[in-house]
């Protein structure tokens, strides 16, 4: 089958990537000329495991082609997935500006019946937005065809997202009414994915479109649930590690998403958070546990900060171990980075940073004076303090005792709580996690 992937993000690119590997013709289109140009060259925009080796692998395969110009795109196509970004505006709804222009233009160049799937996290509402859109176009150049929106929205986590896509929990596709032929189609995309077992779920559109927000807000909850619960453990003596584990066994909670740190980040997590916020207002539905979960997880950051700043010396030097919101990833979106280092500088410390893959982007990110180490011992060396703000596997088997050596002054900031409190505190250094005295 023919596919076009609109937008060469994380989702789209993984997207198409993934649809070449199954076996479909996938022609990848963006408007960044300059990404195009190396995308044709086999080299990857984001850093994403695994991608690098399939992508080269169907570009060698003639299975996926990448362009700037849709027009180039669309013969033959039978479906075209609309992967464009939907960053969150200043009050917090989505910016759905990239999507409608992308059903405008595919309904100004289409000359035959095609699947128009929005793959883009979007709000309930939207496909019938972009169907009012295409209609218009269509009436207007007076052509008899016919295009049916569909939502078929992605649940990849960064870090994990090839694995996410060719190995996924499950393939949630909204079908409009009386688009049966549209339904078959995306049977016959997936079938090399559900002859493995892997379940389609059909759905009303407007399901599947809330599908992908009840999901993250649910995970996001279940975060700031835990990091709730941290506070009350440093103002009682309680461990929040033991509440996790107390808690995770229970069969009917599980443990994942309870773990403490910072809060959530990401591209994701807050965005969509934001558009449930968003859509609350304009449907005047409440959405309290969403709101909550917003404000514990901005709380969270913003108590932790203030205990890094009020605890460091006048002029500090601080070494600063990751800067990506999570590990496996260079996504630098709604990174405790880039909250935490402008604190630090204003403050008048001087800061070191090291990250094993996100330097280039926060390069771009952070600004003012900051070292960027070449590694994660250049980074803490004669350093007063060490913060820990991404969990990457390297900064696991720290030997504290050489840590202690290396450093000038104690202080020990896990922003992951991945440290043991005794094996530092054995060390000579002084540990602060979250929600462990």
């Amino acid at each position: 089958m023919k596919i076009t992937v609109i937008g060469t993000g994380y989702v789209g690119l993984v997207s198409a990537v993934c649809f070449a590997e199954l076996g479909h013709t996938v022609i990848g289109v963006d408007i960044d000329e300059a990404k195009v140009a190396k995308l044709k060259e086999g080299v990857s925009p984001i850093y994403e495991p695994e991608l690098d080796d399939l992508l080269r692998k169907n570009i060698a395969a003639g299975r996926i082609t990448f362009t700037s110009d849709i027009t180039e795109a669309l013969p033959d196509t039978q479906v075209v997935f609309s992967a464009v970004a939907t960053p969150p505006n200043e009050d917090f709804s989505a910016d759905l500006r990239a999507v409608f222009i992308v059903a405008e233009t595919v309904a100004t160049h289409a000359d035959h019946n095609i699947v128009f799937v929005n793959k883009s996290t979007v709000p309930v509402g939207t496909g019938e937005k972009c169907e009012d859109i295409i209609r218009k176009k269509l009436t207007e150049r007076g052509v008899d065809i016919e295009i049916a929106v569909v939502s078929n929205p992605e649940f990849l986590r960064e870090g994990h997202a090839i694995h996410d896509t060719m190995q996924p929990d499950r393939i949630v596709v909204g079908i409009p009414q009386n688009a049966d032929w549209a339904k078959k189609i995306m049977e016959d995309i997936y079938k090399p994915l559900t002859r493995t077992g892997k379940p389609i779920l059909w759905m009303k559109r407007e399901s599947a479109e809330i599908v992908k927000y009840a999901s993250n807000g649910f995970l996001a909850n279940k975060i700031s649930f835990i990091n709730m619960l941290s506070e009350l453990c440093e103002a009682t003596g309680g461990n929040i590690r033991d509440i996790a584990k107390g808690m995770g066994m229970d069969d009917r909670i599980g443990p994942r998403f309870l773990q403490s740190g910072i809060g959530y980040g990401g591209s994701c997590f807050p965005k969509d958070v934001k558009a449930l916020i968003a859509l609350s207002r304009e449907t005047g539905v409440p959405l309290p546990l969403i709101e909550a979960t917003h404000n514990i997880n901005q709380h969270q950051r913003d108590r932790y900060f203030k205990k890094i700043l009020t605890a460091l010396p006048t002029n500090a030097t601080v070494g600063i171990w990751g800067l990506s919101f999570k590990p496996r990833t260079d996504d630098m979106r709604e990174a405790p980075s880039l909250d935490l280092i402008p604190l630090l500088l204003e403050a008048g410390h001087i800061v070191r940073v090291f990250d094993p893959i996100a330097m280039d982007n926060a390069k771009s990110m952070i600004k003012g004076e900051v070292t960027w180490s070449a590694n994660m011992t250049d980074a803490v060396t004669g350093a007063d303090a060490t913060i820990l703000l991404t969990e990457w596997d390297e900064f696991r088997g720290v030997d504290f005792t050489k840590l202690k050596t290396a450093m000038k002054g104690p202080d020990l900031f896990d922003g992951r709580n991945i440290y043991d409190p005794e094996e530092v505190k054995a060390a000579g250094l002084m540990y602060h996690g979250i929600g462990i005295v």
